[in-house]
């Protein structure tokens, strides 16, 4: 993390995960535990969650985001949610482009962008995800597929609008396996990242960029990556349901 430049940023995105009960003593018991974090929190929760996590959290420094949301406005597209909607309720968050939504869902770069656009006119914050696949690792393309993950993401994104976006690095075969980018690898691709993004609107802009890392990151293994000067928060999935885990995550991006 480099705050002189950029704030530490940790979201949890919980996924499907948690009744609305689950949701209440979860985050009832969180909001104590980061009351003093001296980083940005954010939990991204269900779309039946929202109302909850939204009362909860009023008054707080937890700040509520969705996990995805159309391009359309409005339409026939049944069973999707709005960007507009979720700004109606009071969502300030929301991630776009998770590699789930990619692998399951049929996400592509075209469509993450359509959805980052959505977004941004909405008046939402963006977490960006990327990520290459482990094939595309082992064939040594890795910054290639991001860098292009982060470009086309980011197509028609004014310099001002680039401000409200967050991009997580989340390598794809590090998602719910256990397996880890080590500290080095994330910060490699997380300034790839970076300088890919100064290419495209300067290396101010660059600087400022809050670059999450989101591949498994735990309570053992985050103040290590948090270490690494360009890890500036991280994109929290199985230990963002475990209100003490979080805590200690959060706490270390909090040094």
């Amino acid at each position: 993390m480099n705050k002189t430049l950029r704030q530490a940023v940790i979201a949890g995105n919980w996924k499907m995960n948690k009744t609305r009960p689950e949701a209440k003593a979860l985050i009832t018991d969180l909001i104590p535990l980061v009351k003093d974090a001296d980083c940005g929190v954010v939990i991204c929760v269900p779309y039946t969650n929202l109302e909850t996590a939204l009362e909860l959290t009023a008054g707080t420094n937890i700040k509520v985001g969705a996990e995805n949301c159309h391009w359309a406005k409005s339409g026939a597209f049944t069973g999707e949610i709005s960007a507009d909607m979720l700004a109606e309720m009071g969502v300030e968050y929301v991630v776009i482009g998770h590699s789930e939504r990619r692998q399951y869902f049929g996400e592509t770069d075209v469509t993450v962008n359509q959805r980052v656009r959505a977004a941004l006119d909405a008046g939402l914050k963006v977490i960006l995800c990327v990520g290459e696949l482990l094939e595309q690792r082992e064939q040594g393309i890795t910054e290639e597929i991001v860098s292009m993950q982060t470009k086309i993401a980011l197509g028609g994104v004014s310099a001002e609008e680039l401000k409200r976006i967050i991009i997580a690095y989340e390598p794809v075969w590090a998602i719910g396996t256990g397996k880890t980018a080590t500290a080095e690898q994330a910060n490699e691709v997380n300034h790839c990242i970076r300088e890919t993004v100064s290419k495209l609107y300067g290396q101010a802009a660059g600087d400022a960029m809050t670059i999450q890392y989101g591949g498994s990151m735990n309570a053992a293994n985050a103040e290590e990556l948090l270490a690494q000067p360009d890890v500036d928060g991280g994109l929290i999935g199985g230990a963002s349901l475990k209100a003490p885990d979080f805590a200690t995550i959060v706490k270390a991006a909090s040094k």
